[in-house]
């Protein structure tokens, strides 16, 4: 039965999760909203077309994207120009360091693309502008069909505006406030407001644009949406030798604390699938139900274990009080005496069949017991059959006997 036992639980676990799965209730497919801004990403708030129109955008540039912070890029130098970094991020807050390496950057004739909804202040100290948000309160309201996205953009040729939208979402912020000097607007909201403009810098420029998600796959997908997104980039030249994609200010720790959100393992994949969920706590039950249950039947009392008697001991002291008692002294003594030779001889390598004078020097220089004591014993053993054996002389000869064994 014991045997038995894994298989049954495997196959109790199979057939739970085949019958979710047969069974379950099909998940429905959800909209998926999330704000990724990530080249690898399909989904509609993703940047996959983007990213991979920029080929088509500039087929003599090097297209590649960089993760590490300004100045310190894999593919794009400072000395050199025709040069274009476009960065993409909910969240654009660069320190005065990080700006000034741009700022140098852009001055030896390259150009930064700059596509976010929140800068922070030393952007817009640097760039002269006044960021402002769009006011929210319609959705609390209970009407997100007024979230939707609408700008424009002004040609160069014709100065007329081309106006796009689409229904998903805005998150967008605008330009209250620019510096007329320096600045030239290409594109505006719905409500005329500047949300895209370029900034001389230089011999390059910043362009900086404020509604990200113009560029998003759901935007970029809807009807001629595409268009927009041609034309945005239309103002980075042509002919740029390398176009790099940023993705420092993305991933950059104080930009956006979740940027590890979409890190997951093998496991965090599977367990996104409701039924495979459901079988796998399923499976973890019945396991931790088998181990306490085979817990339980193997926790026996375990019996305290007397120390082991020395009988062997006792035999003797059985065996040779009964030879004393029956006054047979001469079997005792040869008894006695044939272990004190099996002594000698299994531990110190003496033959022990002549024990002569030369027997007892040979014993006496191995153990380094006194040859005299010895003498009196190899005595009393080599006349054992020849005389009779007192109490007293048995006394004394197994006195001498454990004399001889304390001292060996």
């Amino acid at each position: 039965m014991k045997l038995k036992t894994p298989y049954i639980i495997l196959l109790i676990v199979l057939a739970t999760a085949i019958g979710m799965i047969i069974f379950g209730k099909p998940a429905t497919r959800k909209f998926n909203d999330k704000l990724s801004f990530r080249i690898k990403d399909k989904i509609p708030y993703g940047y996959w077309v983007a990213y991979n129109n920029l080929k088509h955008l500039f087929p003599v540039a090097g297209i590649s994207t960089d993760k590490k912070e300004p100045g310190y890029w894999d593919s794009l130098s400072v000395y050199d120009s025709k040069q274009a970094l476009l960065i993409f991020s909910p969240y654009f807050y660069p320190n005065h360091d990080e700006l000034d390496k741009l700022m140098n950057f852009v001055k030896n004739g390259n150009d930064v693309f700059i596509s976010s909804i929140f800068l922070n202040e030393i952007a817009q100290d640097q760039f002269g502008i006044n960021s402002s948000y769009y006011d929210y309160s319609y959705l609390r309201a209970g009407r997100p069909d007024d979230d939707t996205l609408r700008l424009s953009l002004q040609t160069d040729a014709t100065q007329q505006k081309e106006n796009y939208q689409y229904p998903g979402r805005r998150v967008a912020t605008f330009m209250s406030e620019t510096n007329q000097d320096v600045t030239y607007i290409l594109g505006r909201d719905d409500l005329n407001r500047p949300n895209f403009i370029r900034l001389k810098s230089g011999k390059g420029n910043f362009y900086i644009h404020t509604a990200p998600l113009a560029f998003s796959n759901y935007f970029l997908l809807h009807k001629s949406n595409i268009h927009y997104y041609e034309s945005a980039l239309s103002y980075l030249p042509k002919d740029a030798k390398q176009v790099v994609w940023d993705e420092y200010y993305l991933f950059k720790r104080n930009n956006n604390p979740d940027e590890d959100q979409d890190k997951k393992g093998f496991m965090s994949v599977l367990l996104g699938f409701k039924e495979f969920r459901w079988a796998f706590i399923a499976a973890l039950i019945l396991l931790l139900l088998y181990v306490l249950n085979e817990m339980r039947r193997k926790q026996r009392h375990i019996p305290i274990m007397k120390r082991p008697v020395n009988d062997s001991l006792e035999f003797v002291k059985t065996i040779g009080r009964l030879y004393f008692e029956k006054a047979d002294h001469r079997n005792l003594c040869r008894k006695m005496s044939g272990y004190f030779l099996d002594y000698i001889r299994t531990r110190y390598n003496i033959p022990v069949a002549n024990r002569n004078e030369e027997f007892i020097n040979v014993v006496s220089y191995k153990t380094g017991y006194p040859a005299e004591d010895l003498r009196t014993i190899v005595n009393f053993i080599n006349n054992i059959e020849s005389v009779s054996i007192s109490d007293s002389q048995l006394k004394n000869f197994h006195r001498n006997l454990e004399d001889f064994y304390s001292k060996t």
